[in-house]
C-alpha cells in the first residue's frame, strides 16, 4: 500500500482510496481530494512536513499525517 506521504517531489499520482474516518476524512474530501483525482507533488519541506500539492488546478499544503491516510497508485 503506497500512501501520499511516500510520494516523491515531481511525481503525479492518482488517489486510490481514503483510509481515514470521521472529521479527518471529511476535511480531506472537502479539499477536493477524492478517489480517482490526479495529484501533483510540488514540494516537500526539508523535514517532510508539510507537503505542497496541486489538486484540481489549485495549490494545497497538507500535513504528513493527513497525507498518510491517502492511498495512491
Amino acid at each position: 500500500m503506497k500512501t501520499l506521504n511516500t510520494a516523491r517531489c515531481g511525481e503525479t499520482v492518482t488517489v486510490k482510496k481514503l483510509n481515514g474516518e470521521g472529521p479527518v476524512k471529511r476535511r480531506i474530501m472537502d479539499m477536493g481530494i477524492t478517489k480517482g483525482i490526479p495529484i501533483y507533488i510540488r514540494k516537500v519541506a526539508p523535514l517532510g512536513d508539510p507537503i505542497e500539492i496541486t489538486v484540481r488546478n489549485y495549490e494545497l499544503s497538507i500535513r504528513k499525517s493527513d497525507a498518510s491516510i491517502i492511498e495512491i497508485d
